[in-house]
């Protein structure tokens, strides 16, 4: 979601007089040219992504893959997978070969790290690049925008202090992509980063693999 709508839709969220209804309008016309166009960071080609993940001072950072919906359910619970949004069978497929992808490219047994919603974890267990390690900083502010800027800077400080010597992959959700890297995804891409010091982050590529069926 572009800086644009995202400034609509925090408005909208602050407003005690939004609906569902409004707030599900705006999301469709905001994403839709999310999901069907390109994302603002630039497309990586095999190569060059081979030799970013094999470098050290780089990370990844996944949204979730395909899992329809937006948002989650009122009855929401971080502990009970069947109250939120889960991945779709696409979904499923698409973070299998994204793992795939990964491994053909060296990428295997490295430090992952999930958002604590459900359709994170999958995703992330489901890449079978190393052990999935929850981190809070990752997690959805969807509804609680007033928790962004502290919770991007807790996520800054959380990656400034990771051994980077070798690339850890992290798997979050579009919001937290975009507060930290002023970029859009599309579900299941991938934004390649690079550290360049503990406190400056730079945004390098970004990649996808599809499901077979899509």
């Amino acid at each position: 979601m572009g800086i644009g709508a995202l400034a609509v839709v925090h408005a909208l969220l602050r407003s005690r007089a939004i609906t569902i209804a409004t707030l599900t309008a705006v999301l469709f016309c905001s994403l839709g040219s999310l999901e069907t166009g390109l994302s603002a960071a630039e497309r990586l080609g095999e190569n060059a992504l081979r030799k970013l993940v094999n470098t050290p001072g780089h990370f990844l950072i996944m949204r979730h893959a395909t899992a329809p919906g937006i948002g989650d359910p009122g009855n929401f619970q971080i502990d009970d997978c069947s109250t939120q949004r889960n991945l779709s069978e696409t979904g499923r497929r698409q973070a299998q070969r994204t793992g795939e992808m990964l491994r053909s490219l060296g990428l295997k047994d490295v430090k992952v790290f999930s958002s604590r919603w459900c359709r994170c974890l999958e995703t992330a267990r489901l890449l079978e690049l190393g052990r999935v390690v929850p981190m809070e900083s990752l997690n959805s502010f969807f509804r609680e925008w007033d928790r962004e800027k502290e919770q991007i800077a807790q996520l800054r400080a959380d990656i400034a202090a990771m051994d980077l010597s070798r690339p850890a992959v992290l798997v979050t959700h579009q919001v937290v992509i975009s507060g930290l890297a002023d970029t859009s995804t599309r579900s299941g891409e991938i934004i390649v980063m690079h550290r360049e010091a503990p406190d400056q982050l730079r945004v390098v590529g970004s990649a996808i693999a599809r499901a077979i069926d899509e």
